[in-house]
């Protein structure tokens, strides 16, 4: 693809990085063929060619306009299509490009600002959203089923093992999973705790930065990815560092924090520790693999049923991580099975079921649908987004695929 690019943008960062993508897109169309938005509007400019080329238009200088951003807004950013397209394009970091700079050029409506602001203010700051959950929780018979949609009742969670063990990773609190799923990380802890793996907190590490980056407040997002890389950094800053690993259990957070080496890079002061934090950072799917034959031997039970296995698109497209789930709860002894189209978007994506609540909606009930003709008795998953955004529209148990191995070794 041709490009010229305009003088505000070219030479720099963003600009040399948008031209390389858009140079590499040769418009074949196959990355239309999945896109989630395109599936149900069937208009071009919702699918990711066009936006492409609209991004193109506003790099080269064409005015951004009000319709320009209600199309890049829809995008679910589930990079389904960077998993079908023959070039690889890095469409993914081509939307952020194109939103920042729509969005310094098209004013949003005052209702539009004031809710990006309260999510921005609230979601990834835990000691706000705790509280906030908390109290949301109490008034939700009183609330509209929207809201009681987002304020889901949590089981408590269990001990956190106390043992030490050579074995040493770290383990990201994050933001909002601590209130609504306290029982991931903990349960994490005591899978990994069965086999010799001690799970630490840095207190002060917390949001992996998405929330804000992906509502174009780009630089608190650095802040938060800043924030982090300080809280690890004495537990990974030295070269005989005991901790071997940071283990991400929402696969939203794993594939930030993967690319803070990326988003960091210009910044000399934390480019080099950005890209140590990305390189320890792994999926808690690409953990587990290693102790399959031991879970064979530990799990003390079967799963009664069949478990069906949503894999969010932060790990399918984002990590490019594939089959690793499966494998591992067929080691313990579960009838898994992946539903139709489960490579679709649920339309929970971040804060896209707040913004974009319509389509969402359509894309939840057709994912439960499918899910639904697998005959599974529980839906395992493993982000926090998809787990809560599933769970509002089915009364089928959706929890993490980490619990459901708790369960089977306790």
């Amino acid at each position: 693809m041709q490009t010229n690019l305009a003088d505000f943008i070219k030479g720099s960062a963003d600009g040399i990085e948008a031209e390389a993508i858009l140079r590499a897109c040769v418009h074949c169309g196959f990355c239309t063929a999945t896109c989630p938005t395109y599936q149900i509007l069937g208009d071009e400019l919702d699918g990711p060619r066009g936006r492409i080329y609209l991004i193109k238009q506003v790099l080269e200088g064409a005015t951004a306009t009000r319709k320009t951003q209600l199309h890049l807004d829809r995008c679910l950013t589930c990079r389904n299509c960077e998993s079908t397209c023959p070039s690889g394009v890095q469409y993914g970091r081509l939307i952020d490009i194109g939103r920042r700079v729509v969005e310094q050029q098209v004013p949003r409506p005052a209702a539009e600002r004031l809710t990006r602001a309260a999510l921005k203010a609230t979601l990834p700051r835990a000691w706000i959203f705790k509280p906030a959950f908390k109290m949301g929780q109490l008034a939700r018979p009183l609330l509209s089923p929207a809201l009681q949609d987002k304020l889901p009742r949590t089981a408590p969670a269990g001990h956190w093992p106390q043992r030490s063990h050579a074995r040493k990773m770290l383990v990201l609190a994050g933001c909002v999973q601590p209130a609504m799923a306290p029982n991931i990380n903990a349960a994490t802890a005591r899978v990994l705790d069965a086999f010799g793996v001690q799970l630490l907190v840095a207190p002060r590490a917390g949001c992996c930065g998405a929330l804000r980056h992906h509502l174009n407040d780009q630089d608190a997002a650095l802040d938060d990815m800043r924030r982090n890389i300080d809280a690890w950094w004495p537990l990974i800053g030295h070269d005989d560092s005991t901790v071997e690993a940071i283990v991400m259990t929402a696969s939203g957070c794993g594939v930030t924090v993967k690319e803070y080496g990326h988003l960091l890079a210009h910044d000399p002061a934390y480019a080099a520790k950005a890209a140590r934090v990305s390189q320890l950072t792994r999926d808690l799917a690409e953990i587990m693999p290693e102790f399959e034959a031991e879970l064979a031997g530990l799990a003390r039970s079967k799963a009664s049923g069949r478990v069906a296995w949503h894999p969010p698109c932060t790990l399918q497209h984002g990590q490019q991580i594939r089959g690793k789930v499966e494998a591992v709860l067929r080691a313990a002894g579960v009838d898994v099975t992946l539903c139709a189209d489960s490579h679709l978007c649920c339309g929970s994506a971040g804060t896209y079921s707040v913004l974009q609540p319509e389509l969402s909606h359509q894309l939840r009930e057709r994912k439960l649908a499918s899910l639904a003709a697998t005959g599974a008795d529980e839906i395992v998953s493993a982000n926090i987004g998809c787990l809560i955004h599933l769970q509002s529209g089915t009364s089928t148990p959706v929890t993490h695929w980490i619990e459901l191995i708790d369960r089977l070794l306790a």
